[in-house]
């Protein structure tokens, strides 16, 4: 028979027990913390990097004048896309081009400069031939810093390309840059997002205000008022979530692009 002793003995050895048992768990709890916090530390740092560079790339906050939480979308850039070949150049580089963007939110009608960007217009001209951009979404609309939609991805999250790259043209088109670096983009413009010098491939921003920014982007047209008005609604609603940088709150599908000569 246990006496009396001998129960508040086994109780007391099992209550240590569990004392015990907390403590490791506590213990592993705060090891696995410490190596989630740890690999935490690893990724924003990672992350950091990639924004510096990102930031540097498009030399942003040291030439625009943009502030820096608008940084780093106050950089229209794409994902720089595989070495193939561009398109055989078969456009009429004297000839007048538009492009015609048949949209949800209205028709974009886009006047090209072939003389000015005859690889950019010339690629735009094959992609839209194909029908590549027919059915995908503005992925990106910006309303601080930087005022653009920006669009031509049929990812639809910045990361796609048609898996060639064209040379940037044409920089020069909107005069000689300021001391902070950076030219203005007046409204109406349509010019290459990229992801560095050269890399242009279909993602292409609309400027809806003017806009500050280094001379790094193909300004290769301009869409009419029409198309600025139908821009601007979008702008108004606004960015999903709230940001100043993010997919449109009104969702922009790009139903129909077709590329002709005037």
């Amino acid at each position: 028979m246990v006496s009396s002793d001998q129960r508040r003995r086994q109780l007391a050895r099992e209550k240590y027990a569990r004392q015990q048992q907390r403590r490791a768990e506590a213990r592993r709890r705060t090891r696995r913390n410490t190596v989630i916090a740890s690999s935490l530390a690893v990724v924003v740092a990672a992350g950091l990097a990639v924004w510096a560079s990102v930031a540097l790339s498009g030399d942003d906050d040291a030439k625009s004048g943009t502030d820096t939480a608008s940084t780093p979308s106050a950089t229209p850039s794409a994902s720089k896309e595989p070495e193939q070949p561009e398109p055989a150049m078969s456009i009429d580089k004297k000839a007048t081009y538009t492009m015609a963007l048949k949209t949800n939110v209205g028709g974009i009608k886009i006047t090209m400069d072939a003389a000015k960007a005859p690889h950019t217009v010339n690629s735009f001209k094959h992609l839209a031939d194909k029908k590549y951009f027919d059915g995908t979404k503005c992925h990106r609309l910006t309303t601080s810093g930087i005022f653009v939609l920006q669009c031509g991805d049929p990812k639809g999250d910045g990361t796609g390309g048609p898996g060639y790259s064209i040379p940037d043209e044409n920089l020069t088109g909107l005069g000689k840059a300021g001391a902070d670096g950076s030219v203005t983009y007046p409204k109406g413009t349509v010019a290459m997002a990229n992801a560095g010098p050269n890399t242009g491939g279909s993602q292409f921003f609309l400027v809806y205000k003017d806009t500050k920014l280094p001379p790094n982007y193909t300004p290769f047209g301009t869409f009419d008022a029409e198309g600025v008005k139908a821009v601007e609604e979008v702008a108004k609603a606004g960015v999903e979530g709230g940001a100043g940088d993010g997919a449109p709150k009104t969702a922009v599908t790009l139903q129909k692009v077709t590329v002709g000569t005037k």
